[in-house]
């Protein structure tokens, strides 16, 4: 007798799960983490130990409308409390942003190749993922703007790109922004905002004056190094971030996540420190890698891109034997975080001895 299943979404079975590759070691016992844009260094003592004085309290709901903490972000950013909402990471806010906008038959539009949970989430909200190609791996904005239809209700800018590390311009964005209907929300994905040093690259919440329909999402997953405890945020017009607070899940954002936050941004001076040195790195890596003949695009993320195409898998497998976890998009190219100098020389010197025999 045949087994009758239960009936799912259609969506799911042609929906590939996200996941993470087994973690490379050598058989030395040496494993580097380079594939997920982590941060390479702990908590700060201070933050680590207002993480230990809170577990205390964790046998109980954590606040629910993240008051504190969206305050402290608030004042932080030089905005009101009323424009931020507080998510479990910044997916979860992209995620809510989604839910917010999505009605059968709407479409949102992102670049690819870009940040892989953008036709995920589409496709979870019910919504038709458009994505409309790099151009010498950047945004082709002109492109996207092209791309809208009446049934547009979203469109994704993550600048700088994941993961290509490429960025768009303030005088670009401007234009593009200009193009786009006033009541089609565009997003702009600032998970790496801080590690950019391009001053033509602008802050997005500059861009939102007098701009209603945009808004910004970030992240304390990666320059404040709280990639475990899942927190980040949106900033949107009152009126938006409103109607986004109603999609978020009760208890999402846990009380040791806000804490850790709000501890952070205090010691944002510390913490901007070693983005600083992650960012020397970032160029020394990326510079050693065309001395050696690489085609490396300019990076203003934690991350470099080496475009393989065909090469990819066999480059990635290169890498895992010597203990390095490394990002692979097959067929089209390797992404690799920038950690500490060790790990950091330890890539450059499987890079150097793959492009010797190539």
């Amino acid at each position: 007798m045949n087994e009758v299943q239960p009936r799912l979404r259609p969506v799911l079975y042609n929906l590939g799960a996200f996941q993470t590759a087994p973690v490379a070691i050598t058989s030395a016992g040496r494993s580097y983490l380079l594939a997920a844009n982590e941060s390479p260094l702990g908590p700060l003592p201070s933050v680590a130990a207002a993480i230990a004085a809170a577990i205390g309290r964790i046998n109980r709901y954590p606040d629910g409308e993240v008051t504190t903490l969206t305050g402290d972000i608030a004042r932080w950013l030089g905005t009101s409390p009323e424009r931020v909402v507080v998510g479990a990471g910044s997916v979860a806010a992209i995620q809510m942003l989604f839910e917010a906008v999505c009605d059968p038959d709407t479409e949102a539009i992102y670049a690819w190749r870009s940040f892989e949970a953008y036709p995920v989430l589409a496709k979870l909200a019910g919504m038709r993922p458009v994505a409309v190609p790099l151009r010498d791996e950047r945004h082709d904005l002109n492109a996207m703007a092209a791309a809208v239809t009446p049934q547009t209700r979203l469109i994704i800018v993550c600048n700088p790109n994941n993961p290509t590390g490429t960025v768009v311009l303030r005088g670009e964005l401007e234009e593009f922004l200009d193009q786009v209907p006033p009541d089609c929300l565009v997003l702009f994905d600032e998970a790496y905002r801080e590690y950019v040093r391009d001053t033509s690259v602008p802050d997005a919440l500059t861009l939102a004056a007098g701009r209603p329909n945009v808004v910004v999402v970030r992240t304390f997953s990666k320059a404040f190094g709280l990639a475990g405890l899942r927190i980040g945020y949106l900033v949107a017009h009152p009126a938006v971030a409103a109607e986004v607070r109603k999609t978020r899940l009760p208890y999402s954002v846990s009380h040791l996540a806000q804490v850790a936050a709000a501890s952070s941004l205090r010691a944002e001076e510390e913490l901007l420190a070693r983005v600083e040195r992650t960012v020397k790195e970032r160029e020394r890596v990326r510079r050693a890698l065309l001395d050696l003949g690489w085609s490396i695009p300019e990076s203003e993320a934690n991350f470099v891109w080496l475009r393989l195409n065909g090469e990819s898998a066999d480059f990635a497998t290169t890498c895992t034997v010597n203990g390095l976890n490394v990002r692979v998009v097959p067929g089209e190219g390797v992404r690799v975080s920038i950690g500490d100098p060790g790990a950091n020389d330890t890539f450059l010197e499987v890079a150097a001895a793959y492009q010797r025999h190539r």
